[in-house]
């Protein structure tokens, strides 16, 4: 069954990084969704991203293409193309039936967003809810107390992070293994470390069943965690609120094309977003030469580019605070975060270290 969407122009004077299409191809559940609510859906080919549209996210998007005390955001956010509603069903047979997917009846106004899971051929996906208050500032009082106990109860208060789920792709079936948001909810804050490799796991001596290479992975560790200290410069720069939202991480789990990733790292040093170009269709219709005929899992294009995408997300909750000052509650998750990402890295590192031959 596809969705038909009824897009919406970005009203005049609205600030979007490009108008929305004016077609949009039928809708789909999302693929790898570690967290986050129901209803997410993404266009058939898998690019765009479409989900339901709570007020203070569409303003939160649209202050920060329109207010330069938000530009340091700019960069870590996802693309925000604008808005649509979705109207109705249409069914294989071609009849449209009126209605919305489940989870979106209540909110037919939806964002549309680049999807950042797309570039990638396998992706390893990690959700870490930032910041140590849960609750919005009009929450009720019952919701309150209810969040302050889970932030006690989980890792939020003391390390400012919970991982909310994560995704990491078994080398031998191609398939993915999530761990749904329980686990994040049951561990303390001595198990996160142990939580994070799970999610950067190595695959020793060449093969394992989880992972890359150490080789690999300590590249886009290093540059993965040079990437989250510019996001944390950036949200120190800004007086937000940033309730309910996260940081998502996701890397390349295909080895050869992570591989590849490595190399756009050496030859764009210091850059961790991938600017478009004007060469990018010409770049585009050489990939698709050169990838014909390869396996399914192979068979879509993907411009070459970094191994690793780090965002933020879910601004369903998030305010402007001018005067305020950053959100040191969020910082605090992202020092976290840097940390974290920092004693792997060093896990790593340290496989790569020959082993001292033992006497025999």
């Amino acid at each position: 069954m596809q969705f038909l969407p009824h897009t919406k122009s970005p009203s005049p004077g609205t600030p979007c990084e490009s108008t929305t299409p004016s077609t949009i191809s039928p809708t789909q559940p999302l693929a790898h969704q570690v967290g986050g609510h129901a209803g997410v859906q993404t266009t058939a080919d898998g690019s765009l991203l479409i989900k339901p549209a709570y007020p203070l996210e569409l303003e939160f998007y649209q202050s920060v293409m329109a207010m330069p005390a938000l530009v340091p955001l700019h960069p870590w956010i996802p693309r925000f193309l604008g808005t649509l509603r979705l109207e109705g069903q249409r069914t294989d047979d071609g009849e449209v039936v009126q209605g919305v997917p489940s989870g979106l009846e209540e909110q037919k106004d939806c964002l549309v967003l680049e999807n950042l899971t797309y570039p990638f051929l396998r992706p390893n996906i990690l959700d870490v809810k930032l910041g140590t208050v849960l609750f919005d500032e009009d929450a009720t009082p019952e919701k309150r107390t209810r969040m302050e106990e889970r932030a006690r109860s989980t890792t939020s208060l003391e390390t400012g992070i919970r991982i909310t789920g994560f995704q990491v792709f078994d080398n031998t079936t191609a398939k993915a293994v999530t761990t749904p948001k329980s686990y994040g909810r049951a561990i303390t804050p001595a198990d996160l470390p142990a939580g994070i490799a799970r999610v950067f796991p190595v695959a020793f001596d060449g093969s394992g069943i989880f992972g890359l290479p150490a080789h690999i992975l300590v590249p886009i560790l290093d540059a993965l965690t040079d990437a989250v200290r510019a996001i944390r410069k950036a949200v120190a720069a800004v007086e937000i609120r940033m309730i309910g939202g996260s940081l998502l991480i996701v890397y390349e789990a295909e080895w050869d094309r992570a591989a590849e990733g490595i190399e756009w790292l050496e030859a764009h040093p210091g850059q961790f977003v991938e600017e478009e170009d004007e060469d990018e269709d010409e770049d585009e219709n050489e990939d698709e030469e050169q990838e014909e005929g390869d396996d399914d899992e192979m068979s879509t294009p993907r411009k070459a580019g970094p191994p690793f995408v780090v965002k933020l997300i879910d601004f369903a909750h998030t305010r402007l605070k001018p005067g305020e000052g950053p959100d040191e509650g969020v910082l605090k998750g992202l020092d976290k975060v840097i940390e974290l990402l920092d004693g792997r890295r060093e896990e790593v590192r340290a496989a790569l270290q020959p082993r001292p031959h033992t006497p025999q």
